[in-house]
């Protein structure tokens, strides 16, 4: 299935997104799309009442699409996860994953406006894919365990200012945090829908011109494995979302740095799981 939230900001409702395109008000299952909803198994519960054909149809012209999830418990990020990113930075293949945490209130929806920092000169873009986990996980013991806790995927696109996360500290907080940095959907793609993370084509756009085209098989630790590592040190809660690292073709490894300006659009896609289209303005 795919699971989305339409409406205004603040005010969207739950929905689901048949395969022949209509969309179904899930309000009658939930009230939002969030952990507590992915930990109750809501996911069966809403596919239970699409086969029945009890949800009403929403008319989707004009609605606005949000982020999938209602604000998450926490993203997890890591960095410099394939091997042709880690090239292009100069960086060495990393031993173990490289990990750090992105503010949950940077989620914005997948055609929000992305603001660009007030003082800003490097800020860059990721096109990313989320996992989204359903279920609580401590502990896990390897790559089938890690499977059975993934609630789905989804386009995440993490939005860097490169000299705030470089420059101005050890930590990479400082350029990962900005407002509206980490727009995500447009939907919820269920891990029924996606055979293999790991055979994904991920692309990226900018103003038109073509600057990501990767692959999750580049990837230099796989999703099952991130998220199996990620809960020996943390516990991963329902609704948590780990942005799994981005390809090459970031505007830090380009020539010149051509980073974001105000008025620049970026285009980005994920095999399977839908667009997305943002427009940048000045905080």
């Amino acid at each position: 299935m795919k699971l989305l939230r339409v409406g205004a900001p603040g005010e969207e409702r739950p929905a689901v997104r048949t395969e022949d395109g209509r969309l179904l008000d899930l309000s009658p299952v939930t009230s939002g799309i969030d952990g507590a909803f992915l930990a109750s198994d809501g996911v069966d519960r809403a596919r239970t009442e699409v086969a029945a054909g009890s949800l009403p149809e929403l008319d989707p012209d004009g609605l606005r699409i949000g982020a999938p999830l209602a604000r998450p418990g926490k993203i997890v990020c890591v960095g410099l996860n394939y091997r042709d990113h880690a090239a292009e930075t100069g960086a060495a293949i990393p031993p173990r994953p490289v990990v750090f945490m992105k503010d949950p209130g940077t989620v914005i929806g997948p055609y929000d406006e992305v603001l660009i920092p007030r003082g800003s000169l490097k800020t860059d873009w990721e096109v990313e894919l989320a996992v989204v986990i359903g279920r609580r996980a401590r502990y896990l013991d390897g790559p089938e365990a890690a499977r059975a806790v993934i609630a789905g995927y989804a386009i995440s696109h993490d939005v860097s200012e490169r000299e705030f996360q470089l420059e101005y500290s050890s930590q990479w907080d400082l350029g990962k945090s900005c407002e509206t940095f980490n727009p995500l959907g447009p939907w919820l793609v269920t891990v029924d829908e996606v055979s293999d993370p790991q055979d994904l084509g991920l692309h990226l756009s900018v103003n038109g011109v073509k600057r990501q085209e990767g692959h999750t098989s580049d990837m230099i630790f796989p999703v099952d494995h991130i998220v199996s590592y990620l809960s020996q040190y943390m516990v991963l809660e329902p609704g948590d979302v780990i942005n799994t690292g981005t390809p090459a073709g970031v505007a830090l490894g380009l020539p010149g740095t051509p980073c974001l300006r105000p008025g620049d659009s970026v285009e980005l896609s994920v095999d399977g799981l839908g667009a997305q289209r943002q427009t940048f303005g000045q905080a």
